[in-house]
């Protein structure tokens, strides 16, 4: 499904002229079809902001291990009558919701559905995830690797501004489609070197950040437990929802969730 994104109308820019040279290369090189929308947010007036997440089929049949979440951020100047269109890839959602945050999306509108998306194993998973999307330009990206193959993971090899240990960080994320799960984890090592070995040896556990064991694993666990708390409060309320909602079989065919490494 490409969601309606087919270029350039689906943006409403076709009567608009690009700002600089490259939203106009960015909107020609862009193609829809292969994308399969996964959470996006306009906001008003008249759409002038939209914010795009998606995952990109073709990236499968590319270069092993490229990113395969692609990030859209568009915006319409009907004063001047340009826009600008911008796309950057990335492993993990999570980084790329970033990055459109960073473009002025508000973080709680560009959250996947679970109902289109494997769901977090659990609240550290759902924690580590939250500390990216809020991060700004704490993390720099070096490097990302993607296998759709076993073992189906993503990793995320970043430099930590704010740390004061370790500063190179692995950001880890594994799946398993037969739960319908995916585990987020950090790591932190002392160069990249240290990092790339742990990578391409996995002979231990990834290390945990120094900050999760001194006084800062205090509010780590408590990050968590709120978490935990408001999952739980979100879970019985939609128990208790599905128990008033009346009884009425299916109209058609229930759609299967989406994978999002296909």
């Amino acid at each position: 499904m490409n969601d309606g994104l087919d270029s350039p109308f689906a943006f409403n820019l076709a009567e608009l002229a690009p700002s600089d040279a490259s939203s106009e290369e960015a909107l020609e090189r862009f193609w829809a079809g292969d994308l399969t929308v996964l959470s996006q947010h306009h906001t008003m007036p008249n759409g002038s902001h939209r914010f795009v997440l998606a995952h990109d089929r073709s990236v499968t049949w590319g270069i092993p291990g490229a990113p395969q979440l692609v990030a859209v951020a568009v915006a319409r100047d009907l004063s001047r009558g340009t826009y600008t269109f911008k796309t950057s890839y990335h492993a993990t959602a999570s980084f790329a919701q970033n990055w459109l945050v960073e473009r002025g999306c508000p973080p709680e509108r560009i959250t996947v559905p679970d109902s289109s998306y494997i769901k977090p194993a659990d609240d550290l998973t759902v924690q580590v995830e939250q500390q990216i999307r809020e991060s700004g330009t704490r993390y720099k990206v070096l490097d990302t690797h993607t296998s759709d193959s076993e073992p189906c993971e993503t990793w995320s090899l970043v430099r930590d501004s704010s740390a004061a240990q370790m500063p190179v960080r692995v950001f880890h994320e594994e799946w398993d489609y037969d739960a319908g799960t995916y585990t987020m984890r950090e790591g932190a090592f002392a160069d990249v070197d240290a990092a790339r070995s742990w990578l391409d040896d996995r002979s231990g556990p990834l290390p945990e950040p120094p900050e999760y064991s001194d006084h800062n694993g205090a509010i780590v666990r408590a990050r968590v437990a709120r978490i935990a708390l408001a999952r739980s409060a979100d879970a019985a309320a939609i128990q208790e929802a599905a128990r008033d909602a009346p009884r009425t079989p299916p109209a058609g065919p229930v759609q299967q969730p989406v994978r999002r490494l296909l």
